[in-house]
C-alpha cells in the first residue's frame, strides 16, 4: 500500500499569439506570476540560478490569496523555449506544474499546462473535487497569462496594473 497518492488535477492547451520564445519567457518568470496567477499575491524569497528567469534551481516562496499557504517552489526543468516544469512543497502536499510550448499550424503558440498532486493517501479523497475545479482555474489563468501579452511579444500588463 502505498502512503501517497499522485493525481493529475488539470491538463489544459491554450493558444497565444505571442511566438513560443516570448511566451515562454513570460510565464517562466517568477516576477510575471502574480499578473496571470488569480490564487497568487506575490512572489518572496526569489533565490535565482542560471541565465533568465525562471532557470532549473530558481526557487521562491509564493504568497496566495490564502493567508496560511505558502508553498516553496522550485524549477526542476527548464528548455527553453519548449518545457517547463516546477514543483511546490507545502506541508505533506507536493503540486508539480509542467509546461510544454508548440508551435502550431494555425501559426499560433499552443501551450499545454498539467497540474499534479501529490498527497497523503488519507487526503486522497478530497482531490476529487480539486480535479473538477481545477481545470478550470488553470485554463482560466493561462488564458490571462496569453492576453497579456500580444503577438510582437509587447507586454499588455504591467506588473502594477492589478488582474480584473
Amino acid at each position: 500500500m502505498s502512503w501517497t497518492h499522485r493525481v493529475r488535477i488539470a491538463d489544459v492547451t491554450v493558444p497565444f499569439a505571442a511566438s513560443p520564445e516570448v511566451a515562454f519567457a513570460y510565464l517562466v518568470d517568477p516576477g510575471t506570476r502574480h499578473e496571470w496567477q488569480s490564487s497568487l499575491r506575490r512572489v518572496a524569497d526569489l533565490a535565482p540560478v542560471g541565465q533568465r528567469p525562471g532557470d532549473t534551481g530558481t526557487s521562491w516562496t509564493d504568497i496566495t490569496l490564502v493567508p496560511w499557504v505558502h508553498p516553496r517552489l522550485e524549477v526542476v526543468e527548464c528548455a527553453p523555449p519548449r518545457r517547463w516544469r516546477e514543483i511546490g512543497r507545502w506541508w505533506l502536499v507536493d503540486a508539480s506544474l509542467s509546461l510544454a510550448v508548440e508551435s502550431g499550424s494555425d501559426g499560433r503558440t499552443h501551450v499545454r499546462a498539467q497540474a499534479f498532486l501529490t498527497v497523503p493517501a488519507l487526503l486522497a479523497p478530497p482531490v476529487v473535487a480539486l480535479k473538477t475545479l481545477a481545470p478550470f482555474a488553470l485554463r482560466a489563468d493561462m488564458r490571462a497569462a496569453a492576453a497579456a501579452v500580444d503577438g510582437e511579444g509587447r507586454r499588455v500588463v504591467t506588473s502594477d496594473q492589478p488582474r480584473g
